[in-house]
């Protein structure tokens, strides 16, 4: 570098400074310049994300927990719960990018050969690069590498789980949503794979790892380190190839899904009324008693020709509520509880992210 200036500026290139204090200065350049580009992939996700579910408020879907049916819900309200883990991971990482700063602190933390005024030279480096001042030299204090690690990773992974329930509803037994260019198979031209939310999911699942080397890191000795500082260039960078990736391949698979909302009223009716037990177990509670109505509900259950079946063989149950009642309880659009604030929620929620960008 010296050797590209003539006269006394020559003299003064890396004066003072350690190797660390411009790779460090450089890594922090680098990750804000990169978490930017992811943070632009993140809006256009979240945008494409609250146009679903405003468009889906009220779609009928099951519920699931434990990967069985539990109880009705709206696929509004899936999206806007995909949109919540986003809005938050984004902010943490909005949130560790403003942590990073201007590294400067010459060959222990003194910066000596400022003299008095290193303080000052230190201010003015960060602001001419547009970095914050560090309060003191961070050579060996991680704390800002490990915390932008965990936030990239952590970020990653709200987008495998967005991906995750993608590729479990687009199964040929479930057939609720599709990719729009879904991937083909060599061996088997009937497939249309997710393959963009496989790629999103395959990018996630390695972050978690790649975090923890940063973590592990954090143990330096003295001053300056002996292999702790090195051991964070390689999984820093991955993380924010991968992270960025996971999110822009996730605003593709999200911009072109298919809803089958056909599909996804036949699958409500799988389990023949099971999936407002819960729903019918509160009632019956409050009408025969908690014992009576779980023991009525469990046969019901149990009954070969289902839930509702079972419910309207049981004298006392339709005593208790009535045909009619019974049948209205049976109605799954009846028992949505608040899904539509909690929608509108997330979708606020989105914009915000967007506005305050």
């Amino acid at each position: 570098m010296r050797g590209t200036l003539t006269g006394p500026a020559a003299g003064y290139v890396h004066y003072g400074a350690t190797s660390q204090d411009i790779l460090d200065t450089a890594g922090a350049l680098i990750s804000t310049r990169a978490c930017s580009l992811i943070d632009g992939h993140l809006v256009e996700t979240l945008r494409a994300l609250a146009r679903m579910a405003a468009d889906h408020l009220d779609t009928l879907t099951a519920g699931r927990t434990l990967m069985r049916q539990a109880a009705p819900t709206t696929f509004g309200l899936k999206a806007a719960g995909w949109i919540s883990a986003l809005v938050e991971a984004g902010f943490n990482l909005r949130s560790a990018v403003a942590a990073l700063s201007a590294s400067l602190g010459g060959a222990v933390g003194t910066l000596a050969a400022a003299g008095e005024s290193g303080p000052e030279l230190q201010e003015r480096f960060a602001d001419k690069l547009g970095l914050a001042a560090p309060a003191l030299s961070w050579h060996t204090n991680r704390v800002r590498v490990a915390t932008l690690g965990s936030a990239l990773a952590i970020l990653a992974g709200a987008a495998g789980k967005v991906a995750g329930d993608i590729i479990l509803l687009s199964q040929d037994e479930l057939g609720e949503v599709a990719e729009g260019a879904p991937g083909g198979s060599s061996a088997m031209p009937h497939k249309r794979n997710a393959a963009g939310a496989v790629r999103v999911v395959a990018s996630a699942r390695q972050c978690a790892g790649l975090a923890s080397v940063l973590t592990n890191a954090m143990v330096q000795e003295n001053e300056r380190a002996a292999g702790g500082w090195q051991a964070e260039w390689q999984p820093l960078s991955d993380l924010l190839a991968l992270t960025g990736g996971a999110v822009h391949a996730l605003g593709e698979v999200i911009a072109g899904l298919r809803v089958d909302t056909a599909r996804m009223a036949a699958n409500l009716e799988l389990s023949r009324g099971a999936l407002m037990a819960e729903r019918l177990s509160h009632v019956l509670g409050a009408v025969m008693g908690r014992d009576a109505a779980q023991a009525a509900i469990s046969q019901a259950a149990a009954h070969p020709g289902g839930f509702a079946a079972g419910l309207r063989v049981q004298a006392e149950v339709v005593k208790a509520l009535g045909e009619d009642t019974l049948a209205e309880l049976l109605v799954p659009s009846g028992y949505l509880g608040a899904s539509q604030v909690y929608t509108r929620r997330a979708i606020t929620m989105a914009r915000i992210y967007e506005k305050e960008r």
